[in-house]
């Protein structure tokens, strides 16, 4: 009886945070042999698997049988460790371009489109057995003596840098697999989202950074669905709109090569999974439209919507332009890894506090020089001194008046693992000055540790405070 693979996951796309399962069977070899074990060659790669080639194996795992004779394997351990964020734009094409150039720059000031660098992967597995064929025997690896054509490959899977909750259901077909639907991702009908669980409708300064990302080329999980050809996004549809809801201009940023994106079907797995410049910073760079409408002081409001080549349009997302505060509060806008293993942003523009933790290490000083010729007495010498100071900066963010949608939504910025600082927009820097990326992101750390649930109900207008800590010390110099 052959290798059978009796369970798997049920969608060939998934975020890998979530189990991985294989089952795997050979009733005949495990009834009659001895030492069995089932054998799972990993491969994970940026190009198409190739399970003949051993240049993409990430790893051999072995099993005994269960109770059931089978074989079980989660491959999510695995797996997950070759998955990491993307922090830069990507060089693909013709770039995610920054000011016109190719130069290393981090992704959330991207000028149009980008293509994923780290965040998903290819995988498949080949499926083997190792036993003796008598309980003092040797053991018959892959290929030797009678251990032949017992070999199983698995199909090629896309994963990508998300993960899943408890309650985030599943959907499961009795005797295949079980996994996470994510059509509603996938440009395969009307209304599909960008990748987020942030609210459609956003807000933004005209100096605010940030993307949106999207699947692209990304084969539909009904199999009776259109084909992957027809999940192609081609463009962003951008509508401007004044403080009367009337339209001011409208204009359509092309998916493309040319763009920084995919035009056609590529094999490479990092052109499945795009980024967009949809907030104003972004558009900034390369509208002329949006540019002129910042000058008029005309713009109140804009939207975002993707298209695919037969007209197909996600979910229109909403960006309303935040004005500067009365009161001269200074914004801050954070970016945090979401569940989906991209990046969700919001500015914190009312009432924030800035507070310094410094750590002192002191020694004494003599009062004069006891190494030289003469003893020499300096006003400046001598005493208690600071040779080590480490100074962290805290800061305190209220938000504005938030909806329901909102408070659900930070609950994610709370438990992040990566949380940054995006700085703003900045208009004239020239080479080589604008290969310096440390001035748009600084990494931080979220100190808030009990997260609250708001309602209108209970609370009536709701507001969420979210304390952070900048990771980095400040420098000083060196006695």
């Amino acid at each position: 009886m052959a290798t059978i693979i009796e369970q798997k996951p049920l969608y060939e796309t998934m975020p890998i945070g979530q189990q991985v399962m294989f089952v795997i069977s050979n009733n005949t070899i495990v009834a009659n042999n001895f030492k069995v074990k089932f054998i799972a060659e990993v491969h994970c790669g940026s190009d198409p698997i190739n399970l003949s080639s051993t240049s993409q194996i990430i790893g051999t795992f072995k099993t005994t049988p269960n109770n059931a004779g089978v074989g079980i394997f989660d491959l999510k351990s695995v797996l997950e460790t070759f998955i990491t964020p993307d922090h830069n734009g990507s060089t693909w094409g013709a770039g995610s371009t920054f000011r016109g150039t190719d130069v290393p720059h981090p992704i959330h000031i991207i000028d149009k489109c980008a293509v994923t660098t780290t965040s998903a992967k290819y995988f498949a597995v080949q499926f083997k057995l190792e036993y003796a064929e008598t309980a003092t025997g040797a053991i018959l690896n892959a290929g030797d003596g009678s251990n032949t054509g017992n070999a199983e490959n698995s199909e090629q899977y896309l994963i990508t840098n998300g993960v899943l909750q408890y309650d985030d259901a599943l959907t499961y077909v009795s005797d295949t697999g079980y996994g996470y639907n994510i059509n509603k991702f996938i440009a395969n009908g009307g209304g599909y989202y960008f990748l987020t669980n942030a609210p459609t409708t956003q807000y933004a300064s005209l100096t605010d950074y940030g993307t949106l990302a999207f699947y692209n080329f990304v084969q539909p999980l009904d199999p009776a669905a259109q084909s992957t050809e027809d999940a192609y996004v081609s463009g962003l549809n951008l509508t401007y709109y004044n403080s009367a809801g009337a339209v001011l201009d409208s204009e359509i940023l092309g998916i493309d090569y040319s763009n920084g994106s995919v035009t056609t079907l590529h094999p490479d797995v990092n052109t499945r999974l795009n980024y967009v410049g949809a907030y104003p910073a972004n558009l900034r760079e390369w509208s002329t439209k949006i540019q002129a409408l910042i000058s008029a002081d005309t713009l109140s409001y804009y939207t975002v919507q993707l298209e695919n080549e037969d007209g197909w349009n996600s979910v229109i997302y909403t960006i309303n332009v935040l004005c500067p505060n009365l009161k001269g509060y200074e914004p801050i806008r954070l970016t945090w890894l979401n569940q989906w293993g991209v990046w969700d942003y919001y500015t914190f523009n009312m009432k924030s506090t800035k507070a310094m933790t410094t750590n002192r290490t002191s020694y004494t000083q003599q009062s004069g020089t006891w190494n030289e010729s003469l003893f020499k007495i300096s006003g400046y010498k001598g005493g208690k001194k600071n040779f080590r100071v480490n100074a962290t900066e805290r800061i305190t963010l209220n938000t504005d008046f938030v909806t329901e949608e909102e408070g659900v939504w930070f609950e994610e910025l709370i438990n992040s693992t990566e949380v940054y600082i995006v700085n703003g927009y900045q208009p004239v820097i020239d080479a080589p000055t604008n290969t310096i990326t440390n001035r748009y992101v600084e990494p931080v750390v979220v100190t808030t540790s009990d997260y609250i649930k708001k309602t209108i109900a209970n609370d009536k207008l709701m507001q969420y405070t979210i304390n952070i800590e900048k990771s980095k010390m400040q420098r000083i110099q060196a006695v």
